[in-house]
């Protein structure tokens, strides 16, 4: 069997239940959970998009939140930029779109924080069109099971979307759901450290099985820490911002983080990247 059934086969057995896959889900709504997905486990999405999505269900709702209750509600998911950029996007939503999503990627790809993946992952999983979506699961998928590579190396926009593009049948509701299988293969079976090769459904397909696993022999992105690093700093600053209505004092934000030099440089980048503002008196606050 050709390896997209053996996919498809798998997927449709396996698939897990997520929220943003169920019937009635808006583009609007796949868009908001493909920004939240970026780099952040599924099991921390999933509650914060059920809440979003009741209180935000269309762009113009969103875009017309603060910009203080969007990053409140954005709470822990890491990299908070994602969410002002999605606030950004909202709006050109609204106001140009007449409050829905683009289905073409490249006005989807104009839109404030959107790129290459996300617009595709728009049009496959929110329009059930035919898209190559391609992700670091997909291209790994790809790389072990169609080249025999132990891993697919530093992306390549233009070819990983035609490799992907070469496996997508011509029917659009398939290639769509192909699309989300190959993600889905790619995280829960062909993971990058530990793959689960003996419950794979395409090993009797797959190049790198035939080829003996080959290891991998070329750069890998480092594994970045948390502990201590900026980002954490960063994190315990908008904690304290987050936590109240009202603007706080400097002190505040210096009992949150012990190192001044750290602190200041994470406080400043927070007030250069709009998430954070210093009002007349000194104090500081979410932005309005």
């Amino acid at each position: 069997m050709p390896l997209p059934a053996l996919v498809l086969d798998w997927y449709r057995a396996h698939a897990r239940d997520l929220p943003w896959r169920r019937p009635g889900t808006t583009p609007w709504g796949v868009l908001v959970s493909e920004f939240m997905l970026q780099q952040t486990p599924v099991a921390r999405v999933e509650p914060i998009w059920v809440e979003w999505m009741t209180r935000w269900p269309t762009p113009s709702a969103f875009a017309a939140a603060s910009r203080a209750d969007v990053l409140r509600a954005w709470g822990k998911l890491g990299y908070p930029r994602r969410a002002l950029r999605l606030h950004e996007a909202a709006a050109t939503i609204a106001a140009s779109h007449g409050d829905t999503v683009p289905s073409d990627v490249d006005a989807l790809e104009a839109l404030p924080g959107i790129g290459s993946y996300t617009a595709r992952a728009v049009l496959a999983f929110g329009y059930g069109r035919r898209a190559p979506v391609v992700d670091t699961n997909v291209r790994r998928v790809v790389a072990r099971a169609v080249h025999g590579a132990g891993d697919a190396g530093p992306a390549r926009t233009r070819a990983d979307l035609a490799d992907v593009d070469a496996l997508l049948p011509a029917d659009d509701a398939t290639a769509a759901t192909l699309s989300a299988g190959l993600m889905e293969l790619g995280a829960l079976v062909c993971t990058a450290r530990a793959p689960r090769c003996g419950t794979c459904p395409v090993r009797a397909e797959c190049a790198w099985q035939a080829a003996g696993r080959p290891a991998y022999d070329g750069p890998r992105r480092p594994v970045q820490g948390f502990t201590g690093t900026d980002r954490q700093v960063r994190g315990r600053l908008l904690d304290v911002l987050r936590g109240t209505a009202e603007p706080v004092p400097r002190a505040a934000l210096d009992a949150a983080w012990p190192d001044a030099p750290q602190r200041d440089r994470c406080l400043h980048s927070l007030l250069v990247d709009g998430l954070a503002e210093q009002h007349d008196d000194g104090r500081y606050a979410l932005p309005r």
